[in-house]
């Protein structure tokens, strides 16, 4: 396991589509997932993208904390999860407003309309197929992720730009109510 450089906004990377996982790419994945876990937990994210490390591949982990969870329905703790060639769709057409961070945007925070809860599909990193439901945060988080995989950073959702900034400025106006969600101080609580 290797800790990769996160590479930033700016980067034209971010901005490609990736290329589907082959057959061909198997002997890689067994370096680069332990390597993109490593990677994600070193820099306190919940979530990293391929992409994100310099490899235009559709390969992403996530996990969501117990602290983020909301133990609804499709929104339970869970440990790490590697999803390959990754599909998603609305379960419902309800979207609601969250404060989202990233690691290749160090430090900025953003409110992001989102889908509530979804359904994706996938590959697991031993290849066995994975469909699953989500809601909440982990809803929030697997389209996050799914989005660097096809070029989108989160201020591209983005419906208002007042509301984008950096973490330590909400922090000094959190009396009036127009903070993010703070639980992660330093803004990388996605991928």
């Amino acid at each position: 396991m290797a800790i990769r450089p996160i590479i930033r906004m700016g980067n034209p990377i971010l901005r490609l589509k990736a290329d589907a996982v082959k057959p061909e790419h198997a002997d890689s994945l067994v370096s680069i997932i332990p390597d993109m876990i490593a990677t994600m937990r070193d820099a306190g994210g919940v979530g990293l993208a391929a992409p994100q490390i310099g490899i235009s591949l559709r390969l992403m982990v996530f996990e969501v904390p117990a602290s983020r969870a909301t133990n609804l329905n499709g929104d339970k703790p869970s440990g790490v999860q590697v999803l390959i060639n990754p599909d998603v769709s609305p379960a419902t057409p309800e979207k609601e407003l969250g404060w989202e961070g990233c690691l290749s945007i160090p430090e900025l925070r953003g409110e992001v309309s989102r889908y509530k809860q979804i359904n994706y599909t996938g590959f697991n990193g031993e290849g066995r197929p994975i469909e699953a439901f989500a809601a909440g945060f982990h809803a929030r988080v697997v389209q996050h992720e799914i989005d660097h995989l096809d070029g989108i950073l989160y201020p591209d959702r983005m419906i208002d730009l007042t509301r984008f900034g950096y973490v330590d400025e909400f922090a000094k106006i959190q009396e009036q109510n127009f903070s993010p969600d703070t639980d992660n101080k330093d803004g990388r609580a996605n991928g």
